[in-house]
């Protein structure tokens, strides 16, 4: 595997990511994969696109959000608005044209505010378990008195059941998203979306992608439910479902 290339923003963050351009001229939309909480640009979903996009000629972007992976600063710093900032300065400085954003958990709250905040640069959207504003409704409406008390006074461990330490959350994480919500207000998204979800997730329900499917405004919205699968999201068929809603969205495209 290469070595990745850094990006530094405006915010003096060092971003590691990975990129291929296109492999000829006016081939339509890249692929930006914005991965989740606390992963990294090396998972499953973000290697399988990158071949993808590979074999199809078609630019590809996968970056390591601040305090995660290979770039810098570390984890119990960031938030929400952090790792939004660095999501739009790796798109807006790295890539041209319009963009196909692909957010997985938490990366697909990112791509909503990404998405709101440069609608003209983004083709469209595709959501793997997306999950906007979980600070606030998953894990703050969650915690007990005694856990938003602990949480008060700095920060708060949660178990994981997919790392051996747990999860800590911090009070600038909870108290700065709320600035980033984005199922409180009108969420315009002027493009194609493709939400994927698997019934059997206990991280992020059905009931989110339900949910954010009857807030958003899109033309042309569609929700997947996939049974049986799990947050992941990563089983072979659970992958080709997801390169089948970007054809369905290239297929759309100007250009493309």
């Amino acid at each position: 595997m290469p070595n990745p290339m850094f990006l530094t923003t405006a915010q003096n963050r060092h971003i590691a990511y990975h990129q291929i351009p296109p492999s000829r001229d006016g081939q339509g939309p890249g692929v930006v994969f914005l991965g989740g909480f606390k992963s990294d640009m090396e998972g499953t979903k973000a290697l399988y696109l990158e071949d993808w996009a590979r074999a199809q000629g078609r630019a590809f972007l996968r970056f390591d959000y601040s305090g995660h992976g290979q770039s810098s600063g570390r984890f119990l710093d960031g938030a929400i608005g952090d790792w939004f900032e660095d999501a739009l300065a790796v798109i807006t400085v790295l890539t041209t044209g319009p963009q196909i954003l692909v957010g997985s958990s938490m990366g697909g709250w990112i791509s909503l505010l990404v998405a709101r905040t440069i609608p003209d640069r983004i083709a469209g959207l595709v959501g793997i378990a997306a999950a906007p504003d979980f600070t606030e409704d998953s894990m703050w409406a969650s915690f007990t008195d005694a856990q938003k008390a602990e949480l008060t006074a700095g920060q708060v461990a949660l178990p994981s059941e997919y790392a051996t330490e747990p999860y800590v959350i911090t009070k600038r994480l909870i108290e700065e998203a709320r600035a980033r919500l984005v199922l409180r207000a009108p969420l315009a998204l002027p493009f194609p979306v493709r939400l994927l979800q698997g019934t059997a997730d206990t991280d992020v329900p059905p009931a989110v992608a339900l949910r954010l499917m009857e807030h958003a405004q899109s033309p042309d919205l569609h929700l997947t439910l996939v049974k049986g699968a799990d947050h992941r999201f990563s089983t072979p068929a659970c992958l080709e479902l997801i390169t089948t809603a970007l054809l369905d969205i290239l297929a759309k495209a100007p250009g493309a």
